[in-house]
């Protein structure tokens, strides 16, 4: 178990402001979070290792290949002593033109110094929403 050095509310915190930067478009800013060895598991099966990795696995969505994305918080879990925080969503997006949205969730755990190792998605999603 990780050392407990954060409280609940600073993982809410830190939780929070990642989502924010997703939703300001900030893709430097989203990941200054990243661990140099963290792991982003898309809600595809790809898994992405490295700040490289996950840099590119964003890179389409920050460029607008997808336009514009939100995500609306729905709830949010933390457990302190672990580092863990289960962050429910909706992603707002347009599809071909027309608005749509589809909900997940992100499993997201956290270093005690603030860094994010893992950033697990899942999705309510047949297959993503981009394709044909």
């Amino acid at each position: 178990m990780a050392d407990s050095t954060m409280n609940r509310e600073q993982l809410l915190d830190l939780t929070r402001r990642f989502v924010d930067a997703f939703n300001r478009v900030d893709l430097d800013a989203v990941m200054e979070f990243f661990a140099d060895d963290a792991i982003y598991d898309e809600f595809n099966g790809r898994r992405n290792r490295g700040r490289d990795a996950i840099r590119m696995a964003f890179t389409p969505q920050f460029t607008g290949a997808f336009g514009r994305m939100q995500f609306l918080d729905d709830d949010l879990f933390a457990d302190a002593a672990s580092g863990k925080v289960m962050a429910s969503w909706r992603c707002t997006l347009a599809v071909k033109g027309h608005p749509t949205s589809w909900r997940g969730l992100d499993l997201l755990h956290f270093r005690p110094d603030g860094k994010l190792v893992q950033k697990l998605t899942y999705a309510k999603a047949k297959t993503p929403l981009f394709e044909d």
